[in-house]
């Protein structure tokens, strides 16, 4: 044990990977460097820079780990972040190297061992363990944030310039409609429908952007899948699902959420968990990984992952109603990376838009290709993400589609600002606010007003 704890100090001297959380070696070497990868990759289509690869990040991966590079080299730390983590090389990949859980690993030793600025420190400190840690208090800020956009105190704000001063102003930009009221896990819940079948259980996943700013999707959501025979609820207690903790290697604070999460759904009893955002979806997929060495969870968090299904996937799996509202228009679809390539759903949402009256699916050129949004990462590294924001929204604009529909909140901001910055007029919308408009809508199917007790409430 002595030994091999001078090892480890040796090896953090020397800048190596240590201790928890370390890439796994048998993941690093399965990449043969055959460079399918590349096409897939938005950084290296945008750069054209071997080292913007998935095949130039695993070869750093694999020279921090044999000692030949440091890992606090700025390179190291550079390409680890400039990452989209968008899973496409993995789709493509014939060695099946699984490059997410790689690069994640990667970005939590460099949280571990290196020392950030303490204002960085505290400011994701504070976005981690204070805001996103606590739903009530997401409510409350988006609360805050629709005040602002709503009172015209955005006009007073926008017109004085001071947004741009800030450095905010792309930030700002991004800022959709936001639901008057949230969607407050224990409060609602929608009945079934009689569809001639056995009626199933789905718990619906409110998650952070989705519950708030997009709380009516949720809703939709809800209501087209009551529509085809579920009794639908929103469990108290869950939170966030911690995509964006995994994503900035802040591993142990997803734990934590992790931890909540598989206690609030087993709490709700048997059923289906149902996502509307492709990102908590990937993420919550992910939780057998992400609690493996856990010898409480990591049995639960398996079984809670195989639980987990997106909307388009939920209601793929079924046989459903036809929905009795026509939709005469033309749409194109923007796949969320997190579901085409981490989750590897691509053709129920496609089925899902072909089963609706009158409309006409036109395909966009590199449809699944990143938008740019990736988590908070156009809030980080804005110059890329607009890039990508802004090829997506020239392929849109090819089309003659009068709407772009995707399954994720992040891409859902990002390709509107991005259409908004390239002239075009296009709205954005979640599928199932268009399967929602097909079946009748809100006027046609309410929920149940609940009663939980306000101290049961997340």
């Amino acid at each position: 044990m002595v030994v091999a704890l001078e090892r480890d100090a040796d090896l953090l001297r020397l800048g190596n990977f240590s201790g928890p959380d370390i890439p796994d070696d048998d993941l690093l070497r399965a990449c043969v460097h055959c460079g399918m990868c590349l096409p897939s990759c938005p950084t290296y289509r945008i750069t054209g820079q071997e080292m913007s690869s998935p095949r130039g990040r695993l070869w750093l991966m694999r020279a921090v780990a044999d000692g030949r590079m440091d890992l606090f080299d700025p390179l190291f730390d550079e390409q680890m972040y400039q990452c989209l983590n968008c899973r496409a090389c993995e789709a493509v990949c014939p060695s099946g190297v699984q490059y997410g859980p790689l690069v994640e690993a990667s970005r939590a030793q460099l949280e571990q061992h290196r020392d950030r600025p303490g204002k960085e420190k505290w400011g994701r400190k504070l976005l981690m363990d204070w805001l996103f840690a606590d739903a009530p208090r997401m409510r409350a800020l988006v609360g805050l944030t629709r005040l602002y956009a709503t009172s015209g105190l955005r006009r007073v704000v926008r017109k004085s310039g001071i947004v741009g001063k800030l450095g905010m102003a792309d930030a700002e930009a991004m800022l959709p409609p936001i639901a008057r009221k949230p969607l407050v896990p224990g409060d609602e819940r929608w009945e079934a429908d009689s569809v001639g079948g056995e009626t199933r259980q789905a718990h619906l996943f409110n998650g952070c952007m989705m519950g708030t700013v997009f709380a009516n999707s949720n809703r939709a959501a809800a209501r087209v899948m009551a529509r085809n025979g579920s009794d639908v609820d929103v469990p108290v207690r869950q939170q966030c699902c911690g995509a964006l903790a995994v994503h900035g290697g802040m591993l142990d604070e997803a734990r934590a959420l992790a931890r909540r999460n598989i206690d609030a759904f087993e709490a709700a009893g048997d059923g289906t968990i149902v996502v509307t955002a492709a990102g908590c979806g990937a993420a919550l997929k992910e939780y057998g990984h992400l609690l493996k060495d856990d010898p409480v969870y990591a049995e639960r968090a398996e079984v809670f992952a195989h639980r987990v299904r997106d909307v388009t996937e939920y209601l793929g799996e079924q046989d459903l109603v036809d929905p009795p509202v026509p939709v005469e228009r033309k749409v194109t679809y923007q796949e969320p990376c997190h579901l085409a390539h981490a989750q590897r759903i691509t053709v129920q949402p496609r089925r899902l838009m072909a089963k609706v009256k009158g409309l006409e699916l036109v395909e966009m050129r590199e449809s699944s290709l990143c938008c740019g949004s990736a988590g908070v990462y156009n809030l980080l590294r804005p110059e890329m993400a607009s890039d990508l924001g802004d090829r997506k929204a020239r392929h849109i604009l090819e089309t003659p589609a009068t709407e772009v529909i995707t399954a994720n909140p992040g891409c859902a901001m990002q390709v509107r600002a991005s259409l908004e910055r390239n002239g075009g007029t296009s709205r954005v919308r979640h599928i199932v606010d268009l399967l929602d408009e097909a079946y009748g809508g809100a006027k046609t199917k309410k929920s149940l007003i609940g009663r939980r007790a306000r101290s049961a409430r997340s």
